[in-house]
């Protein structure tokens, strides 16, 4: 029997790694990336005593109000300078969006909160292997070679981009990350 991806798989670690590094702020924006139906920040906005405000954006047909779509292109439409904390909660490797964030918002002063999940022998994207320092001939060759130790490659491409210290949590092959731009 296969194990099925569910939203919010390992809440506590996810909403502990939050709560343990909101903003010194009495009021917060968040800009939640994967939302789903919000539970995470739900718990945190009801279980904290700061005023949190939350614009979600999600793929999926949802109840509430949240935009509704691929989170990289409203990002692109999107001043994130508005908002102390983004959240990519992604199912995967939220590359695309922290390579956007990385190229258009370097000054911005913001927590950022990622999941990163690789399955044992999964795949990387091939953007940030490349941002790393490997050719897609490199790569196209020997693919397998090239997706180990992911987090590794991915604490790189973080350090890279002016990442100096990150917090983690993890489960297995998730791994919770927080760090600071």
């Amino acid at each position: 029997m296969s194990k099925v991806q569910i939203d919010n798989s390992f809440l506590y670690d996810k909403i502990k790694l939050r709560m343990n590094n909101l903003p010194e702020k009495d009021s917060i924006n968040v800009l939640d990336c994967f939302a789903g139906n919000g539970t995470i920040w739900k718990y945190i906005k009801n279980h904290c005593n700061k005023k949190i405000n939350i614009l979600s954006i999600d793929k999926k047909q949802l109840s509430g109000i949240y935009l509704k779509g691929d989170n990289l292109k409203f990002l692109q439409s999107i001043d994130l300078n508005k908002f102390d904390v983004i959240d990519l909660d992604a199912y995967g490797v939220p590359y695309q969006q922290l390579k956007f964030i990385f190229k258009n918002y370097k000054n911005h002063h913001c927590s950022i909160f990622i999941t990163f999940i690789q399955s044992l022998m999964g795949g990387l994207p091939l953007g940030l292997l490349e941002d790393i320092g490997y050719s897609k001939k490199m790569i196209r060759k020997i693919p397998t070679l090239f997706y180990k130790n992911g987090l590794e490659k991915m604490k790189l491409f973080l350090a890279q981009n002016g990442v100096r210290e990150i917090k983690i949590r993890s489960f297995n092959n998730k791994y919770y990350i927080f760090f600071k731009l």
